[in-house]
């Protein structure tokens, strides 16, 4: 437990990493804070596009403010083009991701699931934990598990479990996609300006061709005024919104 007047909380950060679990997202941006080294920062998402679209402008202010980011995407997208074959949908949507990753400066990790046959087991628990432990990561990204897509809740559950497995050693915070229509009940507890990052997740989103993301109209309906809505909530031009995972170890500070 930290007490008052014990320690600041510039050189908490100073010390240790394992305070980051403690204060407010938005805050591991504050200037004043000095890591001793960079943040090791992972989302999993459930196909090609969804950590661009959820929180990608979130990854790129971290990548661009020197942190480490990498994106495991649960399945290369298989399923995700009309009258194609899924060989060669998961090629072009692989490639896609691979472009969007450049983009954000991510590191893009594919785990190889069936875009709409997702396996939740014990199988791919160890695997899911196997790929993070190979990260080591800082703070975690996920999708929220209440969604209408099975995949999106694959990859959420996955996360949640290696999570757990691995002690809760590091904060987990869900991000939500096409809210209302895919994610469900999603009532925010963090925040995250991305007012300078807008443009460099809309170019990230846009290498998704495939998806249809390619005109600034299409953008905006769909992932736009989300950025718009919360970012109203705080007051700036464009913002993320996500709900941090609770846990008794994270609860006492």
């Amino acid at each position: 437990m930290i007490k008052e007047g014990k320690i600041s909380r510039r050189s908490f950060f100073n010390n240790s990493l394992a305070g980051i679990g403690s204060l407010p997202l938005a805050s591991v941006f504050d200037k004043s804070h000095h890591f001793t080294r960079p943040l090791k920062v992972v989302c999993v998402g459930g196909h090609p596009d969804d950590p661009e679209t959820g929180c990608g402008g979130t990854l790129a202010k971290f990548a661009n403010a020197g942190h480490q980011v990498t994106i495991i995407y649960l399945t290369n997208g298989d399923a995700g083009i009309k009258g194609k074959k899924p060989v060669e949908t998961a090629q072009i949507r692989t490639a896609e991701a691979i472009n969007a990753c450049k983009i954000l400066n991510a590191k893009p990790v594919f785990a190889g699931q069936v875009d709409g046959s997702s396996v939740v087991d014990n199988v791919w628990y160890a695997k899911i934990q196997k790929l993070l432990e190979d990260e080591n990561p800082d703070i975690v990204f996920t999708h929220w598990p209440v969604d209408s897509h099975k995949d999106h809740m694959a990859a959420s559950i996955l996360t949640q479990k290696a999570c757990i497995q691995m002690g809760q050693k590091f904060p987990l915070y869900f991000f939500e996609v096409y809210t209302g229509s895919q994610t469900q009940n999603f009532h925010p507890t963090d925040y995250v300006d991305i007012t300078e990052t807008q443009q460099q997740k809309r170019k990230a989103v846009f290498c998704h061709a495939s998806q249809g993301f390619v005109t600034d109209a299409f953008y905006q309906r769909f992932h736009g005024i989300m950025e718009d809505f919360r970012g109203i909530s705080i007051s700036v031009k464009g913002a993320e919104a996500f709900i941090k995972l609770t846990t008794a170890k994270s609860a006492v500070i």
